[in-house]
């Protein structure tokens, strides 16, 4: 771990510790975790048979990957790694082993940095996520049955001055947030965490985020 590294651990660690934690009763909804994981920018995949090598920089970066195509629901769109809680474990356990089956990045307890807001979903999910600290994950793989593909996005993207996106959309009683990425955009649920992470453990600003809303695509 370079010093670079060291350091945003120790304030993740630290913010994380001190933050009033907002979670949501999860009854009459699925109870679901996410991986919210602090790697290393890179590009490509560490995988036989690509045209060029990967290329890796100790950068911090967030972990995303893109949902297969050929799922029933939400395919294509951005997500950390994630699914259903099962009976008996915890969203820490979740996430962790979701983070191993989605990505094949197998990560101990102590990875584990602390939680952000529950977030409940217009699909009928109450999400927790999960941060951990993943180091450089470099064995990343993806999960074909569903996971297209994996990114590593470098946090200073997400510190762009027009983000977050919010807008109105009808049916909807509070603005939709997104965060630009590129020239694209990744939608909540997915951007909420991802723009909570930013104003709380990056520019140390406690942000609440479960009331932004959801575009109507992902309603079902």
């Amino acid at each position: 771990m370079t010093a670079r590294g060291a350091d945003l651990l120790e304030q993740l660690r630290t913010r994380l510790r001190e933050f009033d934690v907002k979670a949501l009763d999860a009854a009459g909804r699925r109870h679901a975790a996410v991986a919210v994981a602090v790697t290393e920018e890179g590009t490509g995949a560490d995988l036989p048979g690509l045209p060029q090598p990967p290329t890796w920089s100790d950068a911090p970066a967030l972990l995303l990957t893109r949902r297969a195509e050929t799922l029933r629901n939400h395919a294509g769109q951005w997500a950390f790694a994630g699914g259903r809680i099962d009976a008996g474990e915890t969203p820490e356990q979740a996430a962790l082993r979701e983070l191993a089956e989605e990505v094949g990045v197998v990560l101990g307890p102590q990875a584990v940095l602390g939680r952000l807001d529950d977030y409940a979903t217009r699909s009928g999910y109450v999400i927790t996520p999960v941060v951990v600290w993943a180091d450089a994950a470099r064995g990343a793989r993806p999960q074909e049955a569903e996971v297209a593909s994996i990114h590593r996005i470098p946090l200073n993207e997400f510190m762009r001055a027009d983000a977050p996106l919010l807008n109105q959309v009808r049916g909807a009683e509070h603005p939709v947030l997104r965060m630009p990425v590129g020239q694209r955009w990744i939608a909540a649920p997915t951007a909420a965490f991802i723009y909570q992470f930013r104003e709380l453990c990056l520019l140390g600003r406690p942000t609440r985020v479960a009331h932004f809303d959801q575009p109507v695509f992902a309603w079902k």
